[in-house]
C-alpha cells in the first residue's frame, strides 16, 4: 500500500546542507499496521509530510496503492488525501469553533456528502470511539484523551485507505495514551486500514505488527522483546 523508493530529501539554508534521507526504501502493506521509531530529529514527520504529498522530494517516489504521489499535481494530490489518507497528530488539530461531532463530519462534507449522512456516520463513529453524546461539545471542553478520542474519528470516517499517525500519544499521560492507541490500532484493522505510526517510544511501537526504526536517514527493522 505505502512504497517509499530512493527517497531523498536535503534541506539547504546558505552554506548549511542538510541530509534527512539518501535513498530511503521501504514498504507497508496494505491493512498493515507499522510503527516508526525515530528520536527527536530523526525526520519522521517530514516523512509522513513526504509521503502524503505535503512536501516534495528531491528525489525518489512515493507510491501509495501504485500512484506516484509526486507525479500528480498539486489539486490531485489534495483529492488524494481526502479521499485516500486520514492523519492523527499530537496536538489533535481539532477545529475550536465547530464541536466535536462537525469536526469528525468535516472530512465527509469536503468529499460532498449531505450533512445529515456526514453527522450520521460521525456520530457513529464518535459512538465507536467512546464519546457517544458528546457530539455537541466543544474542543476546549474536552479533555486531551477525549480530543485525540475525536481526532481518530475524525481521521477514519471516511474509511481511508492509509492512516498516519504523527505521534499520536505524545501530549498524552501514559495511562491515556496506552488506551488511545489500543483504540488507533484496533479500528484501523477493523476497517482494514493500512497504519503507519510515528513514535519514540518503543512501549507504544509495540502495539504494530511490525517495527522499524529511523536514524541517520535509514530504515532498518527491529525485533520487539
Amino acid at each position: 500500500m505505502i512504497e517509499v523508493d530512493k527517497l531523498t530529501r536535503i534541506y539547504q539554508t546558505g552554506s548549511n546542507r542538510q541530509v534527512v534521507f539518501d535513498a530511503l526504501t521501504f514498504g507497508v502493506e496494505k491493512g498493515e499496521t507499522v510503527a516508526l521509531l525515530g528520536a527527536s530529529g530523526s525526520g519522521k514527520t517530514t516523512l509522513l509530510n513526504l509521503i502524503s504529498g505535503i512536501d516534495t522530494p528531491d528525489a525518489g517516489q512515493v507510491l501509495l496503492d501504485g500512484v506516484d504521489v509526486h507525479a500528480l499535481g498539486e489539486p490531485d494530490r489534495t483529492l488524494l488525501r481526502r479521499r485516500q489518507i486520514g492523519f492523527v497528530f499530537q496536538f489533535f488539530n481539532l477545529i475550536p469553533t465547530l464541536t466535536a461531532g462537525e469536526n469528525v463530519a468535516l472530512p465527509l462534507e469536503l468529499l460532498g456528502s449531505d450533512d445529515h449522512t456526514a453527522r450520521e456516520r460521525a456520530d457513529a463513529l464518535l459512538g465507536q470511539v467512546g464519546l457517544g453524546g458528546l457530539g455537541m461539545r466543544y474542543p476546549e471542553t474536552l479533555s486531551g484523551g477525549e480530543q485525540q478520542r475525536a481526532a481518530i474519528a475524525r481521521a477514519l470516517v471516511h474509511e481511508p485507505a492509509v492512516l498516519l499517525a504523527d505521534e499520536p500519544t505524545g501530549n498524552l499521560d501514559e495511562d491515556t495514551g496506552r488506551l488511545i492507541i489500543d483504540l488507533l490500532t484496533d479500528l484501523a484493522r477493523q476497517q482494514g486500514t493500512t497504519l503507519l505510526l510515528v513514535t519514540h517510544s518503543m512501549q507504544v511501537a509495540q502495539a504494530a505488527d511490525r517495527v522499524l526504526r529511523l536514524s541517520h536517514g535509514r530504515v532498518e527493522a527491529v525485533t520487539v522483546p
